[in-house]
């Protein structure tokens, strides 16, 4: 049996505004990732998300950025390594004390956006996201682009990892996503996700915007929050791997 977890970024809204459609995806997804205040989200709506996430079964877990509300954390910030060190711990501590009391368990850790892409070519950055993760939740999964710096990075500290695939995002042949701001990077057909995420789930190839194919090799697979359509593509996504026979459950209950 196959077993693959299905995430979703979640609890992007901020104050009176709104962003996603986190109560319909989260009927489909296994594991959240719950904005942390700095790149999108504030205190009640991580509070609101993580007792989503509960209702609902689903597993919790943090996802930290740059501190750039205005650009949603896709902008990379000349930040340095200890910065980055303190600002992820900063906004882990801040998801887990909402999680904890609420009953929840934080399962994993990911990084959003630039920083998360920085991460996955960058080793300083990566190590100093890693180093947060290991001293103040070592027992946490950290979620991290597959075959990338950061899983390496992940790796050799010792730490429980996630590979993670995009079936809703475009690829380069070298294993890279597509920059958001060129043609090919966001994909929103339900039909073309779901059988991208099923060709991911079994490792078999998909197709590059640069031409040729690349192997996404995942534990996890994501659907951004703020894709248009997402409880859609996650409806789509979830019927396709079970059709599949792919045991879709939360990260913490196989890995």
């Amino acid at each position: 049996m196959r077993y693959l977890d299905l995430n979703c970024d979640l609890g992007e809204s901020f104050g009176p505004y709104r962003l996603g459609e986190d109560e319909a995806v989260l009927a489909y997804v296994t594991s959240a990732n719950v904005a942390c205040g700095m790149h999108a989200g504030d205190p009640v709506v991580m509070r609101r998300t993580v007792q989503l996430c509960r209702e609902r079964g689903v597993a919790v877990g943090a996802h930290p950025g740059y501190p750039d509300l205005w650009g949603f954390g896709r902008r990379p910030l000349p930040m340095t390594p200890e910065e980055v060190y303190a600002f992820v711990v900063a906004q882990v501590g801040a998801l887990e004390a909402v999680a904890r009391a609420e009953g929840v368990r934080l399962q994993h850790v990911k990084a959003h956006g630039a920083l998360y892409n920085v991460s996955a070519r960058d080793e300083a950055t990566a190590a100093a996201v890693a180093e947060a993760v290991r001293r103040a939740w070592p027992d946490a999964i950290l979620v991290v682009l597959s075959g990338s710096v950061s899983e390496q990075v992940a790796r050799k500290a010792g730490l429980r990892v996630a590979r993670e695939g995009f079936c809703d995002r475009g690829y380069r042949r070298d294993g890279s996503l597509v920059p958001r701001d060129q043609p090919g990077a966001v994909l929103t057909e339900p039909h073309e996700v779901a059988s991208r995420a099923v060709r991911m789930a079994y490792g078999e190839p998909i197709d590059a915007v640069d031409g040729g194919q690349v192997v996404v090799q995942a534990d996890t697979l994501c659907i951004h929050g703020d894709t248009p359509g997402a409880a859609e593509l996650a409806a789509a996504v979830r019927a396709a791997l079970e059709e599949a026979h792919v045991r879709v459950q939360p990260l913490g209950t196989w890995l």
